[in-house]
């Protein structure tokens, strides 16, 4: 059996966790991504975003729509 860590728990989350976790939609996460690859929210892993959790979570909370 594989161990794996909540999702709440993890540090960062591919987009298809970060979509489950916030309710925001895919496309839409990608999106924000693209526009903001320079902040402090975003990892890439090759070809692949991974999202800082905690440091979105703060994203969120600045701005008033998405």
């Amino acid at each position: 059996m594989e161990n794996q860590v909540p999702i709440k728990d993890k540090f960062c989350l591919t987009i298809d966790e970060a979509s489950e976790y916030f309710g925001i939609g895919e496309k839409k996460l990608r999106k924000i991504v693209a526009e903001n690859l320079n902040s402090d929210f975003v990892i890439q892993n090759g070809v692949k975003y991974l999202i800082k959790r905690k440091r979105f979570e703060l994203f969120l909370n600045e701005i008033s729509a998405i």
